[in-house]
């Protein structure tokens, strides 16, 4: 049993690479409340088969999500929660109904130019004023819902939503997180369910990555702390464009 395991230790080609993308990865994710899987997943995945990556990272997220969650949870925002999960839920049931009955590539394209032309929009603003009302809960708890459900990856909707309601960036952070902790321990339970983690290899890797986890999410929470909301905005807006590219980029080349 011992010597199977010692067999899934990482290989120095798949340290080499997703090494420095993890440690970026989960910068982001401490600085963010997400985001993780969309900047590292386009970079593990050429040492990597891709069917492994989403499982993977539902694992390494749920340790990441439980620190930030202990970190920021007396930030939390209980009221937009109480508001979002009933909607996330309902656009998660739509989202698979959509991933059996529709191609993907075309919602990705749209979804990635949308993301990016709004984080361009606000980025160009000469100030981040306006505030979305209540009702707009509705269409954003659903899209991200469907999001998650199709691509593994809504955090950047609900992200565009909480920037335009939470006034105090680490309530924004702490939100995002037990959302995006909905969402991830539910696929995890689907991944253990089917028995994706039986022979211990992803948690084997898993476990291997967490001091790299960690280094990330260390950098990530000393940057968050050093800036004004309006800096976190920005810095946010700059993740959305990198996420809506990646979605791009997924839907051209695969």
């Amino acid at each position: 049993m011992l010597s199977a395991l010692l067999s899934y230790l990482p290989s120095g080609d798949l340290i080499m690479v997703a090494g420095p993308a993890l440690i970026f990865a989960y910068l982001v994710f401490g600085l963010a409340g997400f985001g993780s899987a969309l900047v590292a997943a386009p970079i593990i995945a050429h040492v990597m088969p891709v069917a492994d990556i989403v499982p993977l990272f539902a694992l390494m997220d749920c340790t990441a999500i439980v620190v930030n969650g202990i970190k920021l949870g007396k930030k939390i925002a209980k009221d937009e929660l109480l508001r979002l999960v009933p909607l996330m839920a309902i656009g998660n049931l739509i989202g698979i109904y959509l991933v059996l009955t529709i191609p993907p590539t075309p919602m990705m394209v749209f979804l990635g130019i949308f993301v990016s032309a709004y984080a361009i929009y606000t980025l160009a603003s000469p100030t981040f004023s306006g505030h979305f009302s209540r009702g707009w809960v509705v269409p954003f708890g659903v899209m991200g819902g469907v999001i998650s459900a199709m691509f593994g990856a809504g955090g950047f909707i609900y992200a565009i939503y909480l920037s335009r309601r939470l006034p105090d960036k680490d309530a924004l952070r702490g939100t995002l997180t037990v959302l995006l902790g909905i969402s991830n321990f539910t696929r995890f339970g689907f991944f253990a369910a089917a028995g994706v983690y039986n022979d211990g290899r992803l948690a084997v890797l898993a476990l291997c990555a967490i001091p790299v986890m960690a280094v990330g999410l260390f950098f990530g929470y000393r940057l968050a702390g050093r800036l004004n909301r309006e800096q976190f905005i920005r810095v946010l807006c700059v993740i959305l464009i990198v996420a809506g590219m990646s979605l791009i980029g997924r839907a051209v080349f695969g």
